[in-house]
């Protein structure tokens, strides 16, 4: 009976010990992707830092970029802060962060009021484009891995390399030939009404196709090749031989696996849709963040630089974050 009773307390300890040990493993995913919060902001915080300085050494200044001469480029350079050195004028930019003041332009606009509304565009032009990539590419991703080594896998990957080698300024160029300019089926100019909104939907297509044809094909090989991975695995292969459709397979037991990956390479994708807007805004005169940093790098004004850059930043960080908390859930916290 003593025997029996000291058992029975073993098991007990161990099923305590391993429900402890589960417990932890459950709760090291969130607080990882927690402690990477700092990390992600910190990194942002350099990124700014150094856009200031490389801006700041630049030839020329926001004085003489609007064509100010002898003295009064001084005098503007003073009424600017340009005369203080670029420390001073670095911390004080910063030091406004956190009440959320971007500093005032060169032509004395608050930096927030001018970014008010260029940056929720470009977050509309990106949200479409980056909800666009993942419909297309999970779907080419997913079809051609059921069927690899077949004509649409072939098909996939040879389109997706040819829409990945091409910049968006090209695919830009060639949609406004083809669907503007010799068609007419679309407006080749975004046009904005007295609030700075776009005026009609179909002027959004032109822009999102441009930005979303390089990103469709980068991520659909990221999910045809993560969905191969996980296809060699033994659950998988189990899956298969115990005789179950091989979409269910896929969708099951292959895709949840692969996420973390997909989920990276659509992170990723985000940072390349903010950086191609610049492009694309600029040749379809969307009113966007990219229209606005064109025009600020042209007369050299900082602070409307690095806001731009700030508001950007952040949102690629935020994406990232939700990346890296979709791998700490999908891995249990494992690296």
């Amino acid at each position: 009976m003593a025997v029996a009773l000291s058992d029975a307390a073993t098991a007990t300890d161990r099923t305590t010990a391993g429900a402890g040990q589960v417990r932890r493993r459950t709760l090291a995913g969130p607080l990882r992707w927690l402690l990477l919060a700092p990390r992600r902001a910190a990194i942002l915080l350099l990124l700014l830092v150094a856009v200031f300085l490389a801006v700041d050494l630049l030839p020329g200044d926001a004085a003489t970029a609007t064509g100010e001469r002898g003295e009064a480029a001084e005098e503007r350079r003073r009424l600017l802060g340009l005369d203080q050195p670029v420390w001073q004028r670095l911390w004080e930019w910063l030091s406004g962060l956190p009440r959320g003041d971007l500093g005032t332009s060169a032509r004395g606009e608050p930096v927030t009021d001018l970014l008010a509304t260029p940056f929720p565009n470009t977050l509309l032009l990106s949200g479409l484009t980056l909800g666009l990539t993942v419909l297309v590419a999970l779907t080419l991703g997913c079809r051609a891995a059921l069927r690899r080594g077949g004509p649409l896998d072939r098909a996939v990957s040879l389109t997706s390399t040819v829409a990945i080698a091409l910049p968006e300024f090209v695919i830009s160029v060639g949609l406004l030939l083809t669907l503007s300019l010799w068609t007419g089926w679309l407006p080749a100019t975004t046009m904005t009404g007295a609030d700075g909104s776009i005026t009609s939907w179909n002027m959004l297509l032109m822009p999102v196709l441009a930005l979303a044809i390089p990103q469709i094909g980068w991520n659909a090989r990221i999910v045809r090749a993560a969905l191969t991975d996980q296809a060699a695995l033994p659950h998988v292969e189990a899956a298969h031989l115990d005789g179950l459709p091989s979409a269910r397979v896929l969708l099951r037991h292959a895709l949840p696996g692969a996420l973390p990956t997909i989920a990276a390479g659509l992170a990723t994708s985000t940072g390349m849709l903010l950086g191609g807007a610049v492009v694309v805004e600029s040749l379809f005169n969307y009113p966007g963040v990219g229209t606005v940093l064109s025009g600020a790098i042209a007369d050299r004004d900082t602070p409307v630089i690095v806001g731009a850059v700030a508001c950007t930043g952040a949102a690629v960080t935020l994406v990232l974050l939700i990346a890296d908390l979709i791998r700490a859930r999908t891995l249990g916290g494992r690296p």
